[in-house]
């Protein structure tokens, strides 16, 4: 049994002017500040993961998201045992059905990114292994563990890891 909360996160796709387009964008505030990530956030007693993915793409964005639209792509577990308080597992959703373009919020600058420049060197140390699979159609199970540094993937399950590593 997940002992972690449970949260989710939502990769935006379109099609734009850069061609095949995922929404990400520079967190702003509390755990991963300043990193790019997608948007999304924690599951609320008594919600659903897809509640909580429109809920929260909608605070961070403004984006409506279309729930019919959602494709769950899987789930990761992130452990952090020097810091067992940002222990989490993430469900992971695409979604190509939305309205609206991407506002900044308090939480998160979102921008377009073609999806062979997804900012991975700005994003967790984990995302380089799993996300560009996820985006091309793929889904992911797995689980990353966290060194002291609370920034370097130190152990994994997942194939692509550490070949896909992006940071030291």
């Amino acid at each position: 049994m997940n002992q972690h909360p449970d949260v989710v996160v939502c990769y935006l796709l379109r099609r734009g002017d850069k061609g095949d387009e995922v929404l990400v964008g520079r967190k702003l505030t509390g755990l991963g500040a300043g990193r790019s990530v997608a948007p999304g956030g924690k599951i609320l007693p008594g919600e659903s993961r897809e509640a909580a993915v429109v809920r929260e793409v909608a605070e961070e964005t403004g984006i409506v998201i279309d729930p019919a639209g959602l494709e769950p792509r899987g789930t990761l577990d992130y452990r952090f045992p020097s810091k067992p308080e940002w222990s989490q597992r993430s469900f992971v959703f695409v979604c190509r059905s939305f309205s609206g373009n991407g506002e900044p919020s308090t939480e998160l600058e979102p921008e377009w990114w073609a999806l062979g420049d997804v900012p991975l060197d700005r994003m967790w140390d984990d995302a380089a292994s799993w996300l560009p699979a996820v985006l091309a159609g793929g889904t992911v199970d797995a689980v990353f563990e966290f060194g002291a540094d609370l920034s370097s993937v130190v152990a994994s399950d997942h194939p692509g890891w550490p070949n896909g590593r992006t940071q030291n």
